[in-house]
């Protein structure tokens, strides 16, 4: 077995693979390098290909025809991108792809995966299942930013970053990016910060986050 056949085994995206599909898959596959700032695709590019990072973070976001950044997903390693867009006709990519670190991808060719799916009833709908999951994953964040305040889901994300067993955690993007992710803009994300901080809840120094009163950030996250 290949390097890039156990790569890709370790993806929810192609577990369900037999070893000849994987093999296929592997004929078709790009490995990319990106550096921090470098753009894998333009909002509006066809979509010929889908992504599977294998390190390094990738932000997915939509620009507005005012030029406005809004930030859709951050996606890290061992995770999948752009894989919906195959069953499309003639699609497009909805995003922006950019690197906010060296990252390292793996590029796979969508029309010849969909030719396979199409081949396989079972494989698909094992797949679609777990598109399924994910989907369900954004409608609960949409319910999040519909339903919670701005206080709320800053909150509720250092509570979901901090370790069970630990008070301190790294902020994994910059603050800029983080404020996009949660739909606040950077002002709103530092006045919620230094609220937090002022009720004694947490500590930021530059990128480190010390939950200070977990049973305070908790209240104020609604839970």
């Amino acid at each position: 077995m290949s390097d890039t056949t156990e790569l890709l085994q370790q993806s929810y995206l192609f577990s369900a693979l037999n070893e000849a599909q994987l093999k296929r898959v592997e004929q078709h596959v790009v490995r990319l390098h990106l550096q921090e700032g470098e753009s894998l695709f333009e909002q509006g590019d066809a979509a010929h290909r889908f992504f599977l990072v294998l390190s390094g973070q990738i932000k997915l976001f939509r620009l507005s025809p005012a030029g406005n950044e809004k930030v859709v997903e951050i996606v890290t390693t061992g995770n999948a991108f752009g894989e919906a867009l195959m069953f499309l006709d003639r699609p497009h990519y909805p995003v922006g792809a950019q690197a906010l670190q060296p990252s390292e991808l793996i590029s796979i060719d969508a029309d010849d995966f969909a030719r396979m799916l199409r081949d396989s009833v079972d494989t698909c709908f094992v797949m679609m299942g777990a598109m399924s999951q994910r989907m369900r994953g954004l409608l609960h964040e949409i319910d999040d930013i519909s339903l919670h305040s701005a206080t709320s889901r800053v909150a509720t994300y250092m509570l979901k970053q901090c370790p069970p067993c630990s008070d301190d955690f790294q902020l994994p993007v910059a603050k800029q990016v983080l404020a996009s992710r949660l739909s606040v803009t950077p002002e709103t994300f530092s006045r919620i910060v230094r609220n937090l901080t002022d009720k004694g809840a947490i500590k930021l120094v530059g990128s480190r986050v010390s939950v200070l009163d977990r049973d305070a950030l908790e209240d104020v996250a609604g839970i």
